[in-house]
């Protein structure tokens, strides 16, 4: 008898679980998130893809046609300023050097005896005046001659030492026409390219008409990264901000960028949003290390930055900033919250949340909505 009893209560208790597991929502598997602090930075980044530039850059090639006599440098080689590298056939010029600095000597030469003539007829014409004072022997018309003579000579020895002028004017035209035939480097830099061979001959680029530079020269002593951001972004960017360069080339970012230059206008380009071009520096060496001018970059250019704050996942927000928060008996509820600062990753909460809260991640889930009951999995 006792052992039907408790055959009846096990039956009634196996019913009794059947009748509640049937009336239990049933529940969906979603991951959940616990509200912290933490930081929040808002940035903004190009629109397309930016380019590392070294900080100087010339393009160089002699101002004057001729075949490359001396070409002095290999590229890749490191160079000083005014460290000569290239050098166009000017013999001839030499020639001329050579010559008018002989013009200058010869020069030198006649006005050194026609002003020791000049001199030598002051002083005649000096003494006849003395004599002539003194005794009255002399005629004033000699005295005259003298003093007129003496004045032509002292003319005769200004032109002298113009015309040792005019010859230096003419040595440093010659000089100047040497210089056009010879490529200087502008700055310390290193060798990118050699587009020249000896004997070639070579002439400046015609206006609008873009050709190979002889040498190209980089100064990699600091690099810049060069990107478009869209101009609504741009707007809230200023010089001076900190960024973040980002290459495919390697894997972590660097950030010790700060924003060097801005665009002073927005640029257009057909069938392309209109952005405006922002320049980034880097200046921590360790930054610039494995860096070459030409690889692709992005930047990140940080706006504000908020610390130890309310945070949450930006893949957690819905339209209009709601989430769906979960309560203790796992029933989703969705909740306005209001937004402070936001990025790609995560969102300010100014109000609506609290610390602790748990939201959920997965909101495009099926039938992940407010009313429905989930198993919460952090």
């Amino acid at each position: 008898m006792m052992k039907k009893g408790l055959l009846f209560c096990f039956a009634l208790l196996i019913v009794a679980g059947f009748y509640f597991l049937s009336k239990s929502p049933e529940r969906i598997v979603v991951t959940v998130y616990k509200i912290a602090k933490g930081e929040v930075k808002a940035s903004v980044s190009n629109t397309r893809v930016g380019t590392i530039k070294a900080c100087r850059r010339a393009y160089l090639a002699p101002s004057t046609g001729g075949n490359v006599a001396s070409l002095f440098v290999k590229e890749g080689e490191k160079v000083k300023k005014q460290q000569v590298l290239l050098e166009v056939w000017n013999d001839d010029l030499k020639a001329q050097l050579k010559l008018q600095q002989a013009h200058i000597k010869v020069n030198k030469a006649n006005a050194k005896q026609v002003c020791e003539l000049a001199a030598g007829a002051k002083r005649d014409a000096k003494r006849l005046l003395r004599l002539q004072k003194i005794d009255n022997v002399i005629s004033e018309e000699l005295v005259d001659r003298a003093n007129t003579q003496a004045k032509a000579q002292s003319s005769a020895c200004l032109a002298a030492r113009a015309t040792i002028e005019v010859a230096r004017a003419n040595l440093a035209i010659v000089e100047q026409s040497i210089e056009r035939t010879i490529v200087r480097a502008p700055f310390d830099g290193t060798i990118a390219e050699i587009n020249v061979e000896l004997g070639e001959y070579v002439t400046p680029s015609p206006p609008g008409i873009p050709t190979l530079p002889s040498i190209d020269l980089l100064d990699i002593s600091c690099l810049t990264v060069s990107a478009p951001i869209d101009e609504v972004d741009a707007a809230q960017v200023n010089v001076g901000m900190k960024a973040c360069v980002s290459l495919d080339a390697f894997e972590h970012p660097r950030c010790s960028g700060s924003v060097s230059r801005i665009a002073p206008y927005v640029l257009e380009k057909e069938k392309q949003a209109r952005t405006v071009e922002v320049e980034v520096k880097l200046s921590n060496a360790e930054d610039l290390k494995g860096l070459l001018p030409g690889y692709s970059a992005d930047i990140e250019v940080l706006i504000a930055h908020h610390q130890s704050v309310l945070r949450l996942p930006t893949e957690a927000v819905l339209e209009q900033n709601k989430v769906l928060l979960i309560g203790e008996d796992g029933l989703l509820e969705e909740r306005l919250f209001k937004a402070g600062l936001s990025n790609w990753n995560y969102i300010e909460v100014l109000s609506g949340l609290s610390e602790g809260d748990l939201i959920v991640l997965s909101v495009g889930r099926d039938g992940v909505e407010s009313g429905a009951y989930v198993f919460e999995q952090q």
